[in-house]
C-alpha cells in the first residue's frame, strides 16, 4: 500500500479481511508491526520501524508460520529501491497530495518514488488504483504487462478519470450510519450491494474499497470480503471518536488534503451543527504545506491553531505560516499549548457540535526541541470532555 493519505487504514482493512479468511497475517504500518488474527484482534511485534526492524518482524512472522503480509510502504523507502529488493504481488495506491516535499523537492519526484511500487510488480500480480485521483492515470500507464489493473473510487474525491472506463467499485453517495451502495463493473458483479462498512466517513469507504479489491485480486471471494468488511474496524487515531458530548474525533490528518477531507467528514456527520478543528504542523518538515493547510481549514467554523511536533522550530512561527491561509476567517484562535487548545475547543463546542483534533492521531509523544515528551490527544480529550460537562453542571 502506498499513497499520501489512507495507507494505514487501507492496510488495516486488508489485513482484517485476509485474517478472517486465511488465518494470521503480519501487518506493517506507521503504528508498528502486528499479527492480525480473526476473532483475536492484533498482537503487536516489538521491533523498530527501520529496515532492520522490518526484516526482524517479517522473520518472526515467517518463523511462526505466517505466509501473508500487508505492508504500508513510504515514498522514502520506495525511492531507495525497496520494491526492487522486496517485490510485491499486489500494489495499492490511495492518493497523491501535498506532502514530503522537503524530502522529494517536487511533486513529480514524489510521484516517481511512489511509482516504483507499481513498476516492479511481479507478473501475474495486480495494481489497485484510485480512479478519482489524477496521479493514477499516469500510474496506469507504467504498470507492467501481465499485471491486472483494478480501480475504485468515491465521488467525494471527484469524478472518475476517463482512462479507467468502468470503475470496478464506485460509491456515488455516502450517508453516515447507512449501508454503502456500490456501483460495480461486470467482473465485480458478485460483490454484494449494499454492503455494511463500519465507516464513520467517506474517507474510510474509499480505503475499504481499496482493501476489498486487494483481497479480491488475491483470490478471496466477494461474499467473504463483504462479510469481513462488515466486522472490520478502522485503526486507532484515524477519525476515531473519543468523546460523545460534544462529538470529538482524533485524526492523523496532517496534509492539506487530509485536513480538508476530515473537515468534510465532520460535515457529513453533523450537517446542521458547527465543526471546530484543532491542528498545527510539524517543525523541521515541509514548510510549503503550511499555508495550504490553513486554506483547507477555512471550511471549519472555528479554528484553533496550536503546536504539533514543533521540533527545533518556533511554534509561533509555524502557526504564523499556517495563519496566512486563514486570512479573513472570522473565528481563529491561536493557542500554542496543545492540551490547552484542545480543552478550549471542547469547552467552546455545543453539545451537537463536532470537534476534530488533527495531526497526531495515534501518537503518544510530542517532539519539542530535541526531547520526546509524553503526550496523547486521546488522553487530553478524555480529560477535557468530562471537565466540560462538570463545568456546565456548576
Amino acid at each position: 500500500m502506498t499513497g499520501t493519505n489512507g495507507k494505514t487504514s487501507t492496510t488495516t482493512f486488508a489485513s482484517q479481511i485476509l485474517a478472517r479468511v486465511r488465518g494470521p497475517v503480519v501487518r506493517a504500518t506507521t503504528l508498528g508491526y502486528f499479527i492480525s488474527s480473526s476473532g483475536d484482534g492484533d498482537e503487536k511485534l516489538e521491533h523498530t520501524l527501520d529496515f532492520d526492524g522490518f526484516v526482524a518482524a517479517m522473520g518472526e512472522a515467517h518463523a511462526r508460520g505466517i505466509r501473508s503480509a500487508v505492508l504500508e510502504v513510504t515514498s522514502e523507502a520506495l525511492q531507495h529501491g525497496f520494491a526492487k529488493v522486496w517485490p510485491f504481488q499486489i500494489g495499492v495506491f490511495t492518493n497523491l497530495t501535498h506532502d514530503h516535499l522537503d524530502v522529494h523537492t517536487t511533486p513529480e519526484h514524489y510521484l516517481a518514488s511512489k511509482a516504483q511500487l507499481f513498476m516492479n510488480l511481479a507478473p501475474g500480480g495486480a495494481a489497485i488504483l484510485n480512479a478519482c485521483d489524477p496521479a493514477c492515470a499516469l500510474l496506469r500507464e507504467i504498470v507492467p504487462a501481465g499485471v491486472e489493473v483494478f480501480s475504485y473510487g468515491v465521488a467525494s474525491r471527484g469524478d472518475a478519470l476517463e482512462a479507467f472506463g468502468v470503475v470496478d467499485l464506485f460509491v456515488r453517495e455516502f450517508r453516515p450510519g447507512e449501508a454503502v451502495v456500490l456501483e460495480r463493473s461486470p467482473r465485480m458483479r458478485d460483490f454484494p450491494s449494499p454492503v455494511d462498512v463500519r465507516a464513520p466517513s467517506s474517507i474510510f469507504v474509499e480505503n475499504a474499497l481499496a482493501a476489498a479489491l486487494a483481497a479480491f485480486a488475491s483470490g478471496i471471494s466477494a461474499s467473504d470480503i463483504a462479510a469481513a468488511l462488515s466486522e472490520a474496524e478502522p485503526p486507532r487515531g484515524r477519525f476515531e471518536r473519543v468523546a460523545e458530548i460534544p462529538r470529538v474525533f482524533v485524526d492523523y490528518a496532517h496534509t492539506p488534503d487530509a485536513l480538508a477531507r476530515t473537515i468534510a467528514a465532520g460535515r457529513e456527520i453533523a450537517p446542521k451543527s458547527r465543526v471546530l478543528v484543532v491542528f498545527g504542523a510539524g517543525g523541521d518538515r515541509d514548510t510549503r504545506k503550511r499555508e495550504p493547510m490553513g486554506r483547507a481549514a477555512r471550511a471549519a467554523d472555528v479554528v484553533f491553531l496550536t503546536s504539533d511536533n514543533p521540533r527545533t522550530e518556533d511554534p509561533a512561527a509555524i502557526a504564523a505560516d499556517i495563519a496566512r491561509g486563514l486570512v479573513d476567517h472570522p473565528n481563529v484562535v491561536i493557542e500554542l499549548d496543545r492540551a490547552r487548545a484542545i480543552a478550549m475547543a471542547i469547552a467552546e463546542a455545543k453539545d451537537d457540535d463536532v470537534v476534530l483534533v488533527c495531526g497526531k492521531g495515534h501518537e503518544t509523544e510530542q517532539i519539542i526541541g530535541t526531547k520526546r515528551l509524553p503526550f496523547s490527544d486521546h488522553e487530553v480529550v478524555s480529560r477535557a470532555a468530562p471537565e466540560r460537562r462538570k463545568a456546565q453542571r456548576t
